[in-house]
């Protein structure tokens, strides 16, 4: 078994996104490994909703308050 921060699984991981990259925004291999995070960040962030961000402590506290029995 091969543990989570190993080459083996980063270099199964990038070549499933090179392939990724390839086929969903026709990126050749050299546009993928010269490509920054933030590059490849974009695409998918501009295809993936809006999510509004998760509750706060101040939102939860006040959700308690309003709602005591959970």
């Amino acid at each position: 078994m091969r543990e989570a921060g190993s080459d083996a699984t980063f270099a199964a991981a990038a070549t499933r996104l090179a392939g990724l990259a390839a086929l969903a925004l026709g990126w050749r291999p050299d546009e993928f490994w010269r490509a920054t995070p933030a590059e490849l960040a974009a695409p998918g962030a501009a295809l993936a909703p809006d999510v509004p961000p998760p509750p706060d402590a101040a939102l939860r506290a006040r959700l308690q308050e309003m709602f005591p029995d959970g």
